[in-house]
């Protein structure tokens, strides 16, 4: 397919191109998609230098803050790393036509409900260019068209993979879209076009996430801002304690099930503060905290009301002491944004409580936040990590992009 068409179609074309794109698709076999598939892989790879040319290019001309920089950064581990997902997603099963449920009725009526593509897909996304790729894989196994608006910052490391990926033979025209990121034109005209796109995926801050959700009239499955949280219990182990919540925190601050609060249990407050304090402070962490915490360990600064629902997604960390699980718990539902919390403790009785009571995607015991993620979970990749309760929750992949239809098998039969 010609790519200067996409440079100069308005976003209008592009995406009447999906429309027209996604029931070919879905009429594709799973030996032809994961065929294409295995054919993006390996153009990813052997174009490595091209991608990394254009992310450097993003690189010069960005003012990201530096994590969010990391987000940004392509490496040649990183696209091998994009590669090795596609294959992944091509390893697992086919949800499409799969029977989820048949039965028979008295009238000698078959009934089976099996699983379809949802059609065409939008997402919005800001300055990760691994996303591209990695939504491009699952809506391609799942037979849905794909159109794609990334952050402005990602602007030419997105067209670049989009013009690898366009390129494998087999493609019907329309299959993956790129949409103009310099204004939010795009973004306006998107989420407005019912008639052609299917569902929409906000994945980013607060802000994106927030005004798709208030202004779109298409469908939307909303990916959460992770104010994430990790308790660390009475009966905690605390050289547990201290590689949970470093990894948590450090391991890749900019994402978000990355760790923004700490809370801990008073009874231990005056002897594992101090501790994970100065670790932390060590790491680059800075720490803010509640009065109770700010008169154990000097190292903290005191917080104010709005750090218990700030996302940093930074080297920075709010800290609370709290009198018991109740606390914790109440604490955690009262600020979360629902995307993953974990307890830190060696009662069961405590941790099971715990994982019943947080009302998040993702609930842990004794493990780190950073797992709440798509490769992580066995799915290959993600279109990324839902916070509400209708469809999907959590990482969602392959069975979240697909919906469902009846088929009736008759012979001859009629209501009376």
């Amino acid at each position: 397919m010609a790519t200067g068409a996409h440079r100069t179609a308005s976003t209008r074309e592009k995406l009447e191109r999906a429309h027209r794109a996604a029931p070919r698709l879905s009429q594709f076999s799973t030996l032809q998609k994961n065929q294409t598939l295995l054919a993006m892989a390996n153009a990813i790879e052997s174009q490595a230098d091209r991608i990394l040319a254009a992310n450097q290019n993003d690189l010069e001309s960005s003012s990201l803050p530096e994590a969010m920089r990391d987000r940004l950064l392509l490496t040649l581990p990183r696209v091998s790393a994009i590669a090795a997902g596609i294959r992944e997603v091509v390893a697992l099963p086919d949800p499409i036509g799969e029977v989820i449920a048949e039965w028979r009725r008295p009238n000698g009526l078959l009934i089976r409900k099996v699983r379809v593509p949802l059609g065409v897909v939008g997402i919005i996304y800001e300055s990760r260019p691994n996303v591209t790729a990695d939504t491009v894989a699952l809506t391609l196994k799942t037979g849905n068209a794909i159109v794609l608006r990334g952050g402005r910052e990602a602007a030419h490391s997105n067209q670049c993979l989009v013009e690898i990926l366009n390129a494998v033979p087999g493609l019907p025209e329309g299959a993956i879209e790129l949409l103009d990121s310099a204004t939010r034109d795009s973004v306006q005209e998107l989420i407005r076009a019912r008639d052609l796109v299917d569902v929409i995926i906000p994945r980013g801050g607060a802000g994106l996430i927030n005004f798709v959700v208030e202004n779109s009239v298409v469908p939307v499955i909303e990916t959460g801002a992770g104010n994430c949280h990790i308790f660390v219990d009475e009966s905690a182990d605390f050289d547990m304690a201290d590689r949970i919540v470093i990894n948590a925190k450090t391991q890749r601050p900019s994402v978000c099930n990355a760790a923004e609060k700490l809370l801990i249990h008073q009874s231990i407050a005056e002897t594992y503060l101090p501790r994970i304090a100065k670790k932390l402070v060590a790491q680059g962490v800075e720490l803010r905290g509640d009065a109770a915490a700010v008169r154990v360990s000097p190292q903290i600064l005191p917080a104010t009301t709005d750090d218990w629902s700030e996302e940093y997604l930074r080297l920075c960390l709010a800290v609370c002491v709290v009198a018991n699980l109740d606390e914790a718990i109440d604490h955690i539902n009262r600020y979360s944004t629902r995307n993953s919390e974990a307890i830190v403790s060696a009662s069961e009785a405590n941790a099971r409580r715990f994982l019943r009571a947080v009302d998040s995607a993702a609930v842990y015991w004794n493990a780190s936040t950073r797992f709440t993620d798509g490769g992580e979970f066995g799915f290959g990749a993600e279109m990324g990590i839902s916070t509400q309760k209708l469809h999907c929750r959590g990482p969602f992949a392959l069975a979240e992009l697909t919906s469902s239809k009846y088929e009736v098998v008759g012979s001859g039969q009629i209501r009376t």
